[in-house]
């Protein structure tokens, strides 16, 4: 297994996509369709001995642009088989529209999450420069499901649906002893790893909310998904951007527990503040945002009030929220994990 890292200006980090080169060749994510990224994909598949058309098999971890913006021209290139968790094939087939193109969703979401007019027109004209180049050429797409088992590249990938970032953000683990070319991480006796893609990061938190708004009750969603990668006890796990974990359950308990403090942290908002937006109470997290951000942050936010509204600490008033329990056992609205006694995510992620 060989890792080709790829630039992104757009996202958060450099990208990861993963070569898998037995006795057929697949690719795991493909970054953004961006001429200087292709480039980069280009030059690092021919660093080993391949082309584009070389490629017999594309697995994408999630439909974000910055994982399979170039999956539709690679399959054009030499034919090769792309496969997708079913609740994300519409976004990389072409036949569902994402809010980053869709005005009346941007519009419907965006009155929801109480954000100004000022702020809209400034992320719509962030939409407007940016995703004409992102998403590159839809592809054919094959689906996969929960617990499916998908052979690429020489090695048997078991789809682990983790969704949260996005509907169909799906893991994918393997057992690294099969992998040519891998040395597992913990010696002899590794027995499994896990591509993440956004659903494990090493740096930051993987966001929710804003990332797909298509995701309902996305935070207690993630939560699941992060319970899930800590029983599960990876060895290690390759994830979308930037470098290798290796302690995933411990990784993914802090993010777990991140969350909890920032849902302490949005109740205490509203305590100071009164009812208050989704926009409102991001302002009050994160501050001032810029590009993806003004995304980004509210949608957070959003994710955090719908998840109190759904336990019944808050309630919608408009579009803001109504603090209506001041001190909620905010531990008993998240999964725990034999290992919450051992991590801090009070710090951000």
């Amino acid at each position: 297994m060989k890792r080709i890292q790829l630039g992104n200006t757009v996202f958060e980090g450099e990208n990861d996509a993963y070569l898998l080169d037995g006795e057929t060749t697949a690719l795991v994510d493909t970054g953004v369709a961006l001429p200087d990224v292709r480039e980069e994909l280009v030059d690092g598949l021919a660093e080993y001995g391949h082309a584009f058309a070389d490629v017999d098999a594309v697995v994408l971890t999630h439909w974000h642009p910055d994982h399979a913006g170039l999956a539709g021209e690679i399959q054009a290139a030499g034919g090769a088989e792309v496969y997708v968790h079913e609740a994300d094939a519409g976004l990389v087939d072409g036949t569902e529209t994402p809010l980053f193109a869709d005005r009346d969703l941007q519009r419907e979401t965006f009155e929801r999450w109480g954000m100004p007019a000022a702020d809209r027109e400034r992320l719509t004209d962030f939409f407007d420069a940016v995703s004409a180049d992102l998403s590159g050429e839809p592809a054919d797409v094959t689906t996969f499901a929960d617990g499916d088992a998908i052979e690429a590249g020489g090695v048997e990938l078991e789809a682990l649906h983790l969704p949260g970032h996005t509907a169909g953000l799906s893991g994918l683990a393997f057992d690294p002893r099969a992998v040519p070319d891998h040395e597992p991480v913990a010696g002899a006796d590794a027995t499994e790893e896990v591509f993440t893609g956004d659903a494990l990061l090493p740096k930051y938190t993987p966001n929710v909310g804003g990332a797909d708004v298509r995701v309902e009750g996305a935070l207690a969603a993630y939560a699941e998904s992060l319970a899930r990668i800590v029983a599960r006890d990876f060895d290690a796990a390759h994830p979308g951007h930037r470098w290798r974990i290796d302690e995933p359950s411990r990784r993914a308990a802090t993010i777990l527990d991140h969350h909890r403090h920032r849902t302490r942290r949005v109740i205490d908002v509203l305590d100071e503040s009164g009812p208050a937006t989704a926009w409102e109470v991001s302002a009050a997290l994160f501050g001032s945002l810029e590009d993806i951000h003004i995304l980004h942050g509210p949608g957070e936010a959003f994710s955090h009030l719908d998840h109190l509204a759904d336990a019944g600490v808050v309630e919608p008033d408009g579009t803001a929220y109504r603090l209506i329990d001041p001190d909620p056992d905010v531990g008993a609205l998240f999964p725990t994990t034999p290992l919450d006694d051992f991590v801090d995510g009070s710090e951000d992620a």
